[in-house]
């Protein structure tokens, strides 16, 4: 089995059973550090439920996102733009940021949007930035996930999130993040599998915890990490909220006079 990202022919890591009910094969490149299973014949049955049940987390974990996002925006982009989340979900992340006053939009192919109805991206339109959280681990081919979702929003940056592992894959019974029992995961990385997506892509890779970002947008490292800084979000992102205007109000308006 050849590696999705850079081609080399990875090797045989470990074998894992998925759904309760699958023996599947994981397969690690030593060059670019990708650890993929097999082809996943299971995702449809892994989807059912578009949201995973066992995901009691999702709530609080956009509520935190929103935030640290807000403060990475404001100080990279500035108050104005327009915004899109792929794989958006039931659409929190995209009503939450635009009650926050952020202009976000939604796309997802596979799942409905039920909390930011009316924000669905339009073809042809052009974002800042398009963000894409908790997706990467889920997508078979993520370099042509994130090749189609910068050409869909005619942008040159991606901010999105996925834990990372150091080293040799870790042990399959020492790691929760490969969630067997969905059988939702299928993709994993290191830093350095996303620095050599950022190569092909000829984009600059910036990093912290589990927010990546790969833009042509120059910034440094340093103001990466503060940005994105559980410090400084606590900090900052009160001051943003006085700065900037919620759309919560506007876009009750905008949608009552849609349906008049």
């Amino acid at each position: 089995m050849h590696c999705k990202i850079c081609g080399t022919p990875t090797s045989r890591a470990f074998d894992a059973e998925v759904l309760v009910k699958y023996r599947v094969d994981y397969y690690h490149c030593t060059h670019c550090g990708f650890l993929q299973t097999e082809e996943p014949y299971w995702l449809s049955e892994a989807y059912n439920s578009a949201i995973a049940a066992a995901d009691t987390g999702l709530v609080q974990r956009n509520l935190f996102l929103s935030k640290k996002l807000s403060v990475l925006l404001f100080f990279t982009f500035g108050r104005d733009g327009k915004y899109l989340d792929v794989a958006g979900g039931y659409g929190m992340l995209t009503r939450l940021m635009r009650d926050i006053g952020f202009d976000f939009y939604w796309s997802d192919k596979y799942c409905q949007n039920l909390l930011a109805l009316g924000f669905e991206a339009i073809a042809g339109s052009a974002f800042k930035a398009v963000t894409a959280f908790e997706v990467l681990e889920h997508v078979p081919d993520p370099l042509g996930f994130i090749s189609e979702s910068m050409m869909l929003a005619k942008s040159r940056t991606m901010i999105f999130s996925t834990v990372l592992y150091e080293g040799a894959p870790p042990e399959p019974e020492s790691w929760w993040y490969y969630s067997f029992e969905t059988g939702q995961h299928v993709s994993f990385f290191q830093r350095m599998t996303l620095r050599v997506i950022a190569e092909k892509l000829g984009l600059n890779f910036h990093s912290r915890g589990s927010v990546h970002m790969l833009t042509d947008k120059k910034i440094s490292s340093g103001r990466f990490r503060l940005f994105t800084s559980a410090r400084f979000c606590r900090i900052a992102f009160p001051l943003i909220q006085r700065l900037l205007v919620s759309k919560t109000m506007s876009d009750h308006l905008d949608m009552m006079s849609r349906n008049r």
